[in-house]
């Protein structure tokens, strides 16, 4: 099981946007499609974020807030269905 912080960081990685208003269903989907590419792994993710942050500062903070809110509600959704 993924921590809610490690489904954001692969979310996060994705293509995927605040504005895209996007379903806690499309959001897991996106998930499992980004880790898939990754090979499973999310510390390739991960890697990602870090180099984001480090060339986007003023942008990354607002993007993983939304990633980390959009996992949760996604996965909350999921175990309550």
């Amino acid at each position: 099981m993924m921590t809610t912080t490690e489904l954001a960081q692969v979310l996060f990685s994705t293509a995927l946007q605040p504005s895209d208003e996007l379903s806690p269903f499309q959001i897991r989907q996106a998930v499992d499609a980004r880790l898939c590419a990754c090979g499973g792994d999310p510390s390739r993710c991960a890697s990602y974020v870090a180099q984001e942050a480090g060339d986007y500062p003023e942008t990354y903070v607002r993007r993983m807030r939304w990633a980390l809110g959009a996992v949760a509600d996604a996965y909350a959704t999921a175990v309550a269905a």
